[in-house]
């Protein structure tokens, strides 16, 4: 086929205005699946980072909004395998105005010595970790969100609480960057845990627990499960990764969203190059007839036709695929970037399955078109007058 592709680009071009449409409708619906795959791909089809992988997240079973006791801490630190614990407590809070996506970010209590060596991908000049460990007040910022709102070191952070109720406030301390987005604050769970009424102390939300194997993660996690089984607060032990995705799911079945909008964004795309080469095959039905009459086969205007869907739908795939790298890269940027998965912008996986699904969508949707040409009667194609 590769002789007749002068003709095939030349029929992809007749109707400039048509192609160019075409064309930008695959690729607004195309850019919506490629995000929708990327998120996909990170949250459930990608390994985890080196450091990641280490990373284990203790919960309570029932929800992740139900706490744990803060004693359990010493009971997990003599499963085998365990490294390291440290508490993360989610503190919520509104900063300045509520009603600004901007000032959402991620504010998590933790023991401050134990941070960095928790998550060893943070970096941070050693005076800031020293003034971060020794002031109660004290906070670090990541690099993203010290950025997005302009805060530098010495900076005060008032935040109000809602799940613990009160006025506090910060000293930023420190600015650590970070390989992921860095959309989170973090300060002094000690100091947060003084503020409360004594019915409220010596619980947490999570604990995160540094492993001495990734491979170890199934028998360390059934371990430790096992270890407060017949407790009151049952705990559920998972991966960092999938304690994030957990985390997501309280706004719903994410992974059932993906699928349906990838499934509508698929059917959409069918209808539209449907549309277009039905059209476009009806014009020429007369140049079909004398394609005919001048020896094609209908083998050969088969796979025209079925050539110029294809090759309309894999510019419409690229394009949209493009645009979708820009969106996945704003997502990580967002307000809300801190709580996900890091989510690559450009993935080989993820624009082979985009470019490929736009192709295959197209050239399925002009096949029963393309067969119908393919088999009108030479008499019958000169005859018409579409």
């Amino acid at each position: 086929m590769l002789r007749y592709l002068p003709l095939i680009l030349k029929n992809c071009w007749r109707n400039r205005r048509r192609t160019v449409l075409t064309v930008a409708s695959i690729a607004v619906s195309m850019c919506l699946l490629g995000v929708m795959i990327s998120i996909y791909h990170a949250f459930y089809l990608t390994a985890p980072a080196p450091e990641e992988a280490l990373r284990m997240v203790v919960r309570n079973r029932i929800s992740l909004t139900v706490e744990i006791p803060e004693f359990y801490a010493a009971r997990i630190r003599q499963v085998p395998g365990v490294r390291g614990v440290m508490i993360s407590q989610w503190f919520g809070g509104t900063y300045k105005d509520a009603r600004d996506p901007k000032n959402f970010f991620a504010r998590l209590a933790i023991e401050p010595d134990k941070l960095f060596a928790m998550f060893p991908e943070y970096s941070m000049p050693s005076d800031q970790r020293k003034a971060f460990e020794r002031e109660r007040t004290a906070c670090v910022v990541g690099r993203d969100l010290a950025n997005n709102l302009n805060f530098h070191v010495g900076d005060r952070i008032n935040l109000v609480g809602d799940i613990f109720p009160g006025k506090y406030e910060f000293t930023v301390r420190g600015i650590f960057d970070s390989p992921r987005s860095s959309d989170v604050m973090f300060f002094s769970r000690d100091y947060l845990e003084q503020t409360l009424p004594e019915g409220r102390r010596g619980e947490v939300g999570a604990f995160y627990v540094m492993m001495d194997d990734p491979s170890h993660g199934g028998r360390i996690g059934e371990a430790i499960d096992a270890e407060f089984r017949n407790s009151t607060a049952q705990t559920k032990t998972e991966s960092e990764q999938a304690f994030t995705v957990g985390f997501l799911a309280l706004l719903g079945n994410v992974k059932a969203l993906l699928i349906g909008i990838s499934g509508a964004v698929m059917f959409t795309i069918l209808l539209v190059s449907a549309n277009t080469m039905a059209m476009s095959v009806r014009e020429r039905v007369r140049e079909v007839g004398v394609l005919k009459t001048l020896g094609f086969t209908p083998a050969v205007i088969l796979g025209v036709i079925l050539g110029e869907a294809g090759l309309i739908s894999v510019a419409g795939g690229a394009v949209g695929y493009l645009i979708s790298m820009g969106l996945t890269a704003g997502i990580g940027k967002s307000p809300y970037g801190g709580m996900l998965p890091h989510i690559p912008p450009f993935q080989i996986p993820v624009a082979l399955a985009c470019i490929g699904v736009a192709c295959a969508i197209g050239l399925l949707s002009s096949l029963v078109p393309a067969v119908g040409a393919a088999r009108t009667p030479i008499v019958d194609a000169l005859r018409s007058t579409d």
